[in-house]
């Protein structure tokens, strides 16, 4: 399949290293689209969001440049939509990194690792997956549970309800390290930063979810 007929949405905000996915995208052969202003949105099939920074940051960052109401448009459209890392914790009520509300999307919060003092923080380097209720899900092809990705972070998501499917990872811990729900996908993991498992996710994304919700 052709991933050059689909028109994939960078969310530049501000604050986040954006090159990485742009360039990840690229080398799949994606239409890639860097956007600036909830005007962009209307001339996008997939909107993604790369985080990084601290969350009053980037949260800041949405609200100066209309992106936190834009976005929750977008969900409610039922648009394609994914996140990593900071665009995972930021669809939560709440962060104990910062002080301000998050977009609210899904139910729950961002907390900071508690960990034994073997265990540094952040939590930095490759680490495995399980995908649970995802295994056979199209999102998942070509991937396999214990597969490994790169992350870097010292928070993680809570959720406050059982609904969405959720992949998993330990670290003292297990922890979610992704969620799926509707159209919107998103990971703690930087697909970018994790070789070829990493595009293969991007990839899927594109191919299942991209493809399946457009004209």
């Amino acid at each position: 399949m052709s991933l050059g007929g689909h028109r994939i949405g960078i969310l530049d905000y501000g604050t986040g290293n954006l090159r990485s996915v742009e360039k990840a995208f690229f080398h799949l052969g994606a239409n890639v689209k860097i956007i600036t202003s909830p005007d962009n949105l209307a001339e996008i099939d997939a909107l993604v969001f790369p985080g990084q920074g601290t969350f009053d940051q980037c949260m800041e960052a949405l609200e100066e440049k209309g992106f936190s109401v834009a976005i929750k448009e977008w969900f409610q459209l039922g648009k394609p939509f994914l996140g990593v890392c900071l665009g995972l914790q930021a669809l939560f009520e709440r962060s104990e990194e910062g002080q301000k509300p998050g977009l609210g999307i899904l139910p729950g919060y961002v907390k900071k690792f508690a960990l034994e003092k073997k265990y540094k923080i952040p939590h930095m380097g490759w680490n495995s997956v399980e995908w649970g209720n995802l295994s056979a899900n199209p999102i998942t092809n070509g991937l396999d549970n214990g597969d490994q990705f790169y992350f870097v972070h010292s928070y993680h998501v809570v959720l406050e309800e059982d609904s969405l499917n959720t992949i998993t990872t330990s670290y003292g811990y297990p922890f979610v390290s992704g969620i799926l729900f509707d159209n919107c996908f998103a990971t703690q993991f930087h697909p970018e930063k994790s070789q070829a498992k990493g595009l293969q996710i991007y990839r899927n994304f594109i191919e299942k979810v991209v493809a399946d919700n457009s004209p």
